[in-house]
């Protein structure tokens, strides 16, 4: 029978990645292997350009190539607002949205006691510092609204309200375009509290 280490280390590497199992994962090494071996190389190329050459922002921990990223070296941003995010996906998906022009904060997590994650392993000291360089006068809490987001943003929130700062939590509602009978009842409820 036929060495077929390198299919399953193929397979295996692309088990990784979140949300795929061994039928997906073969599925996408045969299909790579059989039809797109020009694919394969680009991904592969890819990744490897990625891993060695993206860290992360030494003030904000995005990703960059640089040692600070474009938008923290943005003079036209405004740097009175931070916004706090906890990965780069969810700047990136704010970025996305071109409504927030000032800079952000990228936690790389979010506070599970449970899991073992404090404020040190998500940078709480660094955003304090940065918070309070006498610049920023707003800091915007956009984590996710999991129940783990919810307690970052309120120990990041009460921690920043004691050194002076205004801070604020990205607002949730109803989504628009959506048909009230179709929404989650937590999500209407915290719309009506919410609502202005």
């Amino acid at each position: 029978m036929a060495d077929n280490s390198s299919l399953n280390a193929l397979i295996e590497g692309l088990r990784r990645l979140p949300g795929v199992g061994v039928k997906s994962a073969s599925r996408m090494a045969f299909h790579l292997l059989q039809h797109d071996r020009a694919g394969a190389q680009l991904l592969a190329q890819a990744l490897q350009q990625a891993s060695t050459h993206i860290r992360h922002c030494e003030r904000c921990h995005t990703f960059t190539e640089g040692e600070v990223c474009a938008t923290c070296l943005d003079p036209r941003r405004d740097a009175t607002k931070l916004c706090v995010v906890e990965t780069p996906a969810d700047q990136a998906a704010l970025e996305r949205t071109g409504a927030f022009h000032g800079l952000y904060f990228v936690l790389m997590g979010k506070l599970s006691p449970l899991d073992g994650i404090g404020p040190n392993d998500i940078g709480l000291a660094k955003l304090f510092d940065r918070a309070t360089n006498g610049t920023v006068h707003e800091v915007i809490l956009a984590t996710n609204f999991t129940a783990e987001g919810e307690a970052t943003a309120h120990v990041i929130g009460e921690a920043l309200k004691k050194r002076g700062l205004s801070v604020t939590r990205l607002a949730r509602g109803v989504p628009a375009g959506s048909e009230l009978e179709y929404v989650d009842l937590g999500t209407i409820a915290h719309a009506l509290v919410d609502r202005r």
